[in-house]
């Protein structure tokens, strides 16, 4: 069975180690912060000028001013510092973000990755994406396997315009998880029901499957 939104949220977690510093892109993504392993601790960064972003606030924690690059309300723990976006920026562009996690509309055996524009429709801007697959040193995304008319997103060739170039290292969908590597997706993962025909149904892009391939595990 595929994975729920807050299912993603919780195996993108997975991948962070402790002492990460972790940007965060809308949507799917920014789940991720309520289920941050609690034997690790990893600072979220923001582009919008927030580092130290907590989980999503209960009524009583909500504060409308205390904002993610999405606008979305969030809060922040203890160390957390507020700067403006031309230091979160330079945080960004100087490498210093270990991991980030991006939503794509599409991405490629070649580790390319659309992200910000379907063309004919209205764009309000890339956002901080091109300087995050740029600055970040892994770079993970998370999306559905296929769009809402059932196509792969997993492609050989990216058709939408691109966001950056061969470096997306690893890809969790709502089927599975996957690393890019030497021009193909390689099946690591497959989520809980999901069989490795249905994967290979629903990936366009040269995929490679050795061996047994396990279920995902869920850490409480």
């Amino acid at each position: 069975m595929a994975l729920s939104r807050e299912q993603i949220a919780m195996r993108v977690a997975q991948e962070f180690k402790d002492g990460d510093y972790v940007n965060l892109g809308i949507g799917i993504p920014t789940l991720a912060a309520n289920y941050v392993p609690k034997d690790i601790a990893v600072m979220l960064q923001s582009e919008n000028g927030l580092l130290g972003m907590g989980p999503y606030p209960t009524e009583a924690e909500l504060d409308a001013d205390m904002i993610n690059a999405g606008k979305e309300t969030v809060t922040s723990i203890t160390g957390a510092c507020i700067f403006n976006s031309a230091e979160s920026f330079a945080m960004i562009r100087g490498g210093h973000v270990d991991i980030t996690v991006l939503g794509a509309f599409e991405v490629d055996v070649s580790g390319n990755i659309a992200s910000w524009m379907i063309p004919g429709k209205l764009v309000k801007g890339m956002g901080g994406a091109m300087d995050l697959v740029a600055g970040a040193q892994n770079i993970i995304v998370t999306m559905t396997h296929a769009n809402k008319h059932g196509e792969s997103k997993l492609l050989d060739a990216c058709t939408l315009p691109l966001t950056g170039v061969n470096c997306i290292t690893r890809i969790i969908t709502d089927l599975a998880v996957l690393k890019v590597a030497n021009g193909a997706f390689h099946l690591l993962e497959r989520a809980p029901g999901v069989s490795v025909e249905e994967i290979q149904q629903k990936t366009a892009g040269k995929l490679i499957v050795e061996g047994d391939v396990p279920e995902m595990q869920f850490k409480n």
